[in-house]
């Protein structure tokens, strides 16, 4: 050629050849990667390794190397990097399928993660790279081009090294260039076939979900008019593999009650471009239906107008037999609940109006002995002794034996021996004259006067002071007494109900209570025990004092869960039924809808050991009192006060805690 001549003439022959030489190498290189490029475009992604061994061999011939490596990195650990293609020489060295980078060759992994190309001469390494010039010996590698994998700015996913095993001639600065053009087609191809797999793989889980939920898959082309159905699809609405599916075909299947409301939904989807969401029924012959849920959504074209619909189908017959047996067994077991609800409400009214005590709720055998002792003694008019801890119920005790008593339609009159002050016990009792002391501005009956052909129920008779003791018992023995300031004697007919907390023997031995009296009261003693000697009332007062406050405060709860049952069960229940009562009415306050939500948090951890049960009623009740005021945090009046919580007057528990002897701690 006329260049090749005059370029010829101009310079000597040694650098003419070389030069010639450069370019015609340059030339082949660009038609080799001409091709290559070429043969990655549009190449199966299951050929692409075979293509990318092939390639390099074709580079090593092309630009004088012996061998060429492409390593892949661990996505979870990068520096492990695994040898996915390989050219090399027939006698050239083995390579292992996995490195730890960062072991084998650090000098040189640690350029890899800058992200450039660059070269190696073994011989020339650097002092710190003795590690590298060590496997590379080991390999005989004399020098290579390495360059590292990236595509975009991600982390580096590789290395492609071009090496040779007996000189250094190849790492020029031109070669580095061809080989970066070399390593992003396979970085791309490597990509596309990363792609490829993970887009398999997702088909390949989309068709087992698919299969495993017995799902069908269909596409409505909205200009033909006709289904393309997959083959579970075709095998749900009973259509034949071979059979066109037109809209009038799949019509035809469905039961005639549901076919307008599958119209409608179809010309949403294609008219407004809303989803599918639909469950129908098709026929399968004449005497036979299946249920179907159908869903899917719409797809447009540019202009936006609806040509294809795209969902999945999946019979749900066996779903609706279990959903219609479930409503049917819901049914059922309404109705029993209804008619068990009706019959307990039945039972608990007779058992109430057989035992004439419409207040003490209750079937345990320790309640129902305490309601047939006090059913025996209230046709009498012997004195009653109520003995049980505070909050018992042994005030309803009393009323009741006086409602079923003959003297039903007289007064009944309680006096609470704890509540008044010492000082007008006396007054309140048997009455005063006009002036009889400072403030007695007129004559005032006594208790005892008005409860004449009644009963008084002496509450608390434990605190009364010993000086009245015996003018009490000269009432129980003769049924006389005198106002205060006056000398004329009364004679009443009155029974004496009384009841106490404390242990009157005990009082007795301490001095505290009289003996005589206490014999006088002790004609019939009744002990309620205390409620957690009776858990299995616990449920039914629960549900007689729900109903009690729903009434009251307008509430419809209905239902209350095994859980917190179980945890009232359990509970000991220190303050007895009154402590209950006062639970529910603070959980109806705060239970919203149909269910009963527990309003306290009932520790069962704490119950009563074998000691407890031995101590006296007195220091119950000082435990129990002790227990409200710490919780209380030692308030006693107003609204969450102590007092409140134990039903009592605020100046009645200041009493109560002055004669219990309870100290504030400091």
């Amino acid at each position: 050629m006329l260049w090749e001549r005059r370029l010829a003439q101009n310079m000597p022959h040694e650098k003419f050849a070389d030069l010639d030489h450069q370019m015609r190498q340059q030339l082949t290189f660009e038609t080799l990667l001409s091709d290559i490029s070429t043969q990655f475009i549009n190449l199966p992604i299951d050929r692409i390794d075979n293509h990318i061994e092939g390639a390099q061999r074709r580079i090593c011939e092309c630009l004088g190397f012996d061998t060429s490596t492409l390593w892949q990195c661990s996505a979870e650990q990068p520096r492990l990097m695994t040898l996915t293609h390989m050219h090399s020489p027939p006698d050239g060295p083995t390579r292992p399928t996995q490195i730890d980078a960062e072991q084998a060759f650090p000098w040189t992994y640690r350029k890899i993660l800058k992200g450039r190309p660059f070269t190696i001469n073994t011989d020339e390494l650097p002092a710190e790279a003795s590690r590298d010039r060590e496997v590379r010996l080991h390999y005989g590698i004399k020098s290579s081009v390495v360059i590292p994998l990236k595509t975009g700015g991600k982390p580096t996913i590789g290395v492609l090294s071009f090496g040779n095993l007996h000189d250094t001639h190849g790492g020029t600065t031109e070669n580095v260039k061809r080989l970066e053009l070399v390593a992003q087609i396979f970085c791309n191809a490597l990509a596309r076939k990363h792609d490829g797999e993970r887009l398999r793989e997702s088909e390949r889980r989309l068709s087992l979900a698919v299969h495993s939920a017995g799902a069908g898959i269909w596409e409505y082309d909205c200009q033909t008019r006709v289904f393309w159905a997959s083959e579970q699809a075709r095998e749900i609405f009973c259509f034949n593999l071979n059979e066109e599916i037109s809209l009038a075909t799949f019509e035809l299947a469905i039961h005639p009650d549901d076919l307008p409301g599958v119209r409608q939904i179809f010309s949403d989807a294609v008219v407004k471009g809303k989803i599918i969401d639909i469950e129908f029924r098709v026929r399968l012959g004449t005497d036979r239906l299946r249920w179907i849920c159908s869903r899917g959504r719409p797809y447009c074209k540019v202009d936006g107008e609806v040509n294809r619909l795209l969902g999945v189908s999946i019979d749900i017959s066996e779903y609706k037999r279990l959903e219609g047996e479930l409503k049917e067994r819901l049914t059922e077991v309404e109705a029993l609940r209804r008619q068990l609800e009706g019959e307990n409400h039945y039972l608990r009214e007779e058992l109430q109006k057989e035992q004439g005590f419409e207040q003490m709720v209750g079937n345990s055998k320790a309640l129902n002995n305490v309601l047939v002792a006090g059913r025996q003694v209230a046709a009498t008019d012997a004195t009653v002794l109520i003995l049980g801890e505070t909050g018992t119920g042994k005030g309803l005790l009393a009323n009741a034996i006086h409602m079923m008593s003959p003297r039903r339609d007289r007064p009944f009159i309680t006096v609470n021996c704890a509540a008044l002050p010492a000082g007008l016990i006396e007054s309140e009792l048997f009455g005063r004259e006009k002036g009889a002391f400072t403030g007695a501005h007129a004559r005032q009956a006594g208790r005892f006067e008005v409860a004449d052909r009644g009963t008084i129920f002496l509450d608390e008779i434990g605190e009364m002071p010993l000086d009245l003791q015996a003018k009490l018992l000269r009432v129980l023995q003769d049924g006389e007494f005198e106002r205060l300031g006056c000398t004329r004697t009364i004679k009443v007919n009155a029974r004496v109900v009384a009841a106490t907390a404390r242990d009157l023997a005990e009082e007795v031995r301490g001095g505290r209570f009289r003996q005589d009296l206490f014999y006088r009261l002790n004609v019939f003693p009744i002990t309620i025990p205390p409620l957690r000697q009776r858990t299995e009332d616990v449920v039914l007062l629960t549900e007689y004092f729900i109903e009690k406050y729903n009434r009251r405060m307008g509430k419809r709860i209905e239902t209350i869960s095994k859980n917190i049952l179980d945890k009232m069960v359990k509970y000991h229940w220190p303050g007895n039924v009154r402590e209950l009562e006062h639970l529910v009415e603070r959980s109806v306050i705060i239970s919203q809808g149909t269910s009963f939500t527990l309003g306290d948090r009932l520790d069962s951890s704490a119950t009563p050991n074998k000691e407890t049960e031995k101590q006296d009623l007195a220091s119950i009740e000082r435990n129990h009192i002790m227990q409200v005021l710490r919780m209380t945090e030692w308030k006693i009046e107003g609204p969450g006060g102590a007092a409140s919580i134990l039903d009592l007057h605020p100046s009645t528990l200041r009493f109560r805690i002055k004669k219990l002897g309870i100290l504030r701690p400091s």
